[in-house]
């Protein structure tokens, strides 16, 4: 008897992935699945539109949408997977956010494309073809959220865009999880940290906490650091320079907003580093947090997250640690 093929649920969110004009997506997932025929053959495809905007526009509002939507759909026994179109610019937030929610193994890969669909060697209808097999593929199971372009598998807590061009996501000093070749997913490493069903930040609310990322540079003053921490926000990011550093007025402007309840994280504006902790900056004696290998953006929905569960230091340094 000839098994039932899987069923893919593919959420579309628009991007360049789906854009016809200069100015904004115009293409529904419906129409970027439809352009590929052969979808149908490898899945039961399920297509719903959850936004249509270009990923600059990406807000928490849409993060939480789609996270419940995700979570919904896997719970379901026929769902094997989903596949999250969507633009480049914020896509590796995206996903690592799903990353860290996510409540089922179930495969999610998130995809989108450098060039829009009337660009001379358009990349879209390959990437989404590629992200399907994927959520297909049984081996993708466990493996956290994926991301996928260009033929590369890579995680969501890895992944950034790095170019403009068509290899622009990468993993800098770890490298991707696998690749497609003609069609078929192969997997070569297994992501370590926390994801998905062991993720310590599945969370119900509604909202979440507000945070900040500044960005350290030659000359930098505390008065950037100051008006951000008076405009109430519950933590922030210090995209420092080399190892997460910043300057000394600025360590003492940071340590009295700590004091005063503030969580502050320190992460670097290096494409790859991890952070030290004690090393210039005294993390213990300031109660600062590092942000281990996390990019500032990433670092802050790390943050953000944590800050649903606790506002103690050592606590989220522990989150840190481990996701």
């Amino acid at each position: 008897m000839k098994s039932s093929p899987a069923k893919i649920l593919v959420l579309a969110t628009g991007g360049s992935i789906a854009q016809t004009s200069p100015t904004d997506p115009t293409l529904l997932g419906d129409d970027l699945v439809d352009a590929i025929p052969e979808l149908r053959n490898m899945a039961s495809i399920l297509v719903e539109q959850i936004v249509q905007i270009s990923s600059s526009n990406i807000s928490v509002e849409v993060w939480l949408k789609l996270a419940s939507r995700i979570n919904n759909a896997l719970a379901e026994d026929d769902i094997q997977g989903v596949v999250v179109t969507h633009g480049t610019d914020t896509l590796e937030e995206t996903a690592y956010f799903l990353n860290l929610v996510v409540e089922s193994e179930k495969p999610v890969v998130v995809v989108g494309a450098m060039r829009r669909p009337y660009s001379l060697g358009a990349d879209g209808s390959a990437n989404l073809s590629n992200a399907v097999a994927i959520a297909c593929n049984p081996n993708a199971k466990g493996k956290g959220v994926l991301v996928t372009l260009n033929s590369e598998i890579h995680s969501a807590r890895d992944v950034t865009k790095t170019t403009s061009n068509l290899d622009a996501f990468k993993a800098p000093g770890l490298g991707p999880l696998g690749y497609v070749r003609a069609g078929k997913p192969l997997f070569y490493r297994m992501p370590t940290r926390m994801h998905t069903s062991a993720s310590k930040l599945h969370f119900s609310n509604s909202s979440l906490p507000r945070v900040a990322i500044l960005y350290s540079y030659a000359g930098v003053t505390p008065d950037i650091f100051e008006a951000t921490t008076a405009s109430g926000y519950d933590g922030v990011v210090w995209a420092g320079t080399g190892n997460g550093n910043l300057p000394k007025p600025l360590r003492v402007a940071a340590g009295e907003a700590v004091k005063q309840g503030l969580v502050f994280v320190r992460a670097s504006r290096v494409n790859f580093v991890v952070v030290e902790r004690n090393d210039e900056v005294d993390d213990d004696t300031l109660g600062f947090v590092t942000a281990d290998s996390l990019n500032p953006q990433k670092a802050r929905i790390l943050l953000m997250l944590a800050l649903t569960k606790t506002t103690d230091p050592a606590k989220i340094q522990e989150f840190f640690d481990t996701h």
